[in-house]
């Protein structure tokens, strides 16, 4: 089981959807911290530090300033943040085929659809956390 990592990033702009994830972890009530980045240019002076250990990133697709395909990219071009292999999972409102093609040419691990229907949502969060709770990563293993 994964033992590296103890907190999950949400980076979402939408204060309802914040809200309503934040609704679905709490109900599923993991040890893990939650912490929800707003503004996505915030990402990259959090996940840069070296005291910060995700377990996983949760990321929309359509945010201001730069988009999540965008923000991807240039994770992906940090060392420092690279290296820490941390599960990458877009979540989005979007079916659009070239979205999902986009998005795994961005090296992400999933890319999931938005429900509206709250116990389908805390289902499929469900899915993923309990998914990588047992995947081994770079780092995981030791």
């Amino acid at each position: 089981m994964r033992s590296n990592g103890e907190i999950i990033i949400i980076i979402e702009d939408d204060e309802d959807d914040r809200l309503f994830l934040k609704d679905i972890f709490e109900s599923l009530d993991y040890p893990n911290k939650i912490k929800f980045i707003e503004d996505p240019m915030d990402a990259f002076s959090y996940l840069s530090n070296s005291k910060v250990r995700p377990f996983l990133i949760l990321s929309d697709i359509n945010m201001p300033k730069i988009n999540g395909f965008e923000l991807r990219e240039q994770i992906l071009a940090l060392t420092e943040i690279r290296e820490k292999c941390t599960p990458y999972i877009f979540l989005s409102t979007s079916k659009n085929p070239e979205n999902v093609l986009r998005a795994y040419r961005c090296q992400v691990q999933g890319y999931f659809r938005k429900e509206e229907d709250f116990s389908v949502y805390q289902a499929m969060i469900k899915n993923i956390v309990e998914y990588w709770r047992l995947s081994l990563t770079p780092g995981s293993a030791l």
